[in-house]
């Protein structure tokens, strides 16, 4: 509706529209973000009311990782027949009822179907793939840097909701913490409808930085659904070494962020001590310095081998988590984990999605792409049952915690095996 009016207004300004479509693909993944992570923080208020025990309701995160996960080919499928518009209003109104209809739980069975089947589709409906594709449609320059933003925006959901949504939970009860995330939602829906467009032709532009001399892209056309379309580019990139080493990388990264930190980690300072709103804000805390780490990566990997910035992310994790169980949980050694870990919690995004499209091509990168994402995800389910399991049988999360320690420095050796520049191999 006002896309066009606003696209020429911007372009009179030296602004192209694009950045207005980011900005409101930012909002959106920031969202999903925050919808994601407020369930880490009702992890104990859960628990104590209903008497579930900490491996059960990490069952339940677990699907709700997985599932955000393996919707990702899916959506890129959903998006090319719907449209990105749609699309993020679809995802929206299934988060906002998961939240407003999990105040009314009495079962685990219910927190599951909620929690677990509706908000892990919701939120994978507007997944990383979603950035993706935002970004090789919308820009030919800047990419990096606009794939490092969308990824910062989970950092940034940490940031403006957990500290806010502990104090709720601490003084108005757990119920009433779904509601900014509610209200987060509606936003987003009313912005995608107004705001949101497929591809630059649509408001008569090319992309950011594209010559204007340069062959101009067809129209995009409704794709058909279907669903065979996900499973035969996974079957072709299955042939290719990079493939499974991007897979494998990026499960160790959903293992040791999303799946382990951001589900359990106020669940952890609890049991060292520390109360959850201080613990949340050590959460917004890494949710700074990572927005800051992935926007800075981002910026690298337009530049610099993203083999080795990979490298370097996953070695810095990796000992940062071997730390964190010596912090003693005390300030000075929450901030000093927080500023290591949280630089590079999702700064492997931009250099995993700018090797995924060198390798694959750019008409296949936002398929190849959702299934490495779909990896990621099934590392932070895995890493969402494991560690609460761990917290139940051996009562401590110091196992967990190690032994996703380790698997990043395998990870940053695994990432030195792609080759540079080079088609899929």
């Amino acid at each position: 509706m006002l896309a066009q009016p606003v696209a020429a207004a911007l372009v009179r300004r030296g602004v192209h529209y694009g950045w207005v479509v980011a900005a409101v693909t930012f909002l959106a993944m920031l969202t999903t973000s925050a919808a994601l992570g407020l369930p880490g923080a009702m992890l104990q208020p859960l628990s104590r009311e209903f008497g579930w025990a900490t491996d059960q309701l990490a069952s339940v995160f677990a699907v709700r990782f997985a599932l955000f996960g393996l919707l990702g080919p899916f959506a890129a499928l959903f998006i090319a027949r719907f449209g990105l518009s749609r699309i993020m209003v679809a995802a929206a109104s299934f988060i906002a009822v998961a939240m407003g209809l999990a105040t009314q739980v009495t079962q685990l069975w219910q927190l599951f179907l909620l929690w677990g089947l509706v908000l892990g589709c919701g939120t994978g409906l507007t997944a990383l793939v979603l950035g993706a594709m935002v970004a090789n449609r919308w820009f030919t320059a800047h990419r990096g840097l606009v794939v490092g933003l969308f990824a910062a925006s989970t950092a940034t959901g940490q940031l403006l909701f957990l500290p806010a949504a502990a104090w709720i939970i601490e003084h108005l009860g757990w119920r009433y913490a779904v509601l900014p995330i509610m209200a987060a939602c509606i936003g987003v829906a009313v912005l995608a409808l107004l705001f949101v467009r497929n591809q630059p032709r649509d408001v008569g532009l090319r992309p950011v930085g594209e010559p204007a001399d340069a062959p101009q892209d067809a129209p995009l056309a409704a794709a058909p659904l279907n669903f065979l379309a996900p499973f035969t580019t996974l079957a072709e990139a299955a042939r290719h070494r990079t493939f499974w080493v991007l897979a494998a990388s990026f499960f160790i990264c959903g293992l040791s962020t999303n799946g382990l930190v951001q589900t359990h980690f106020i669940s952890l300072c609890g049991d060292n001590g520390l109360s959850a709103v201080p613990a949340a804000s050590v959460l917004a805390m890494m949710g700074a310095f990572d927005l800051v780490g992935t926007t800075l990566s981002g910026y690298l990997s337009d530049r610099y081998d993203n083999r080795k910035l990979l490298f370097w992310y996953y070695a810095l994790r990796g000992l940062s988590l071997f730390w964190l169980p010596f912090s003693t949980f005390t300030l000075y050694g929450l901030s000093l984990f927080a500023m290591f870990y949280g630089l590079d919690w999702i700064a492997t995004v931009p250099p995993t999605v700018k090797l995924t499209a060198q390798a694959f091509g750019k008409e296949k990168a936002g398929l190849v792409f959702g299934w490495v994402f779909a990896a990621h995800q099934l590392g932070a389910a895995a890493a969402a049952y494991g560690a609460g399991l761990t917290r139940t049988l051996l009562l401590t999360y110091n196992p967990a915690l190690f032994a996703a320690g380790a698997v990043c420095l395998v990870a940053a050796v695994l990432v030195m095996r792609i080759r540079r520049f080079t088609p899929a191999s």
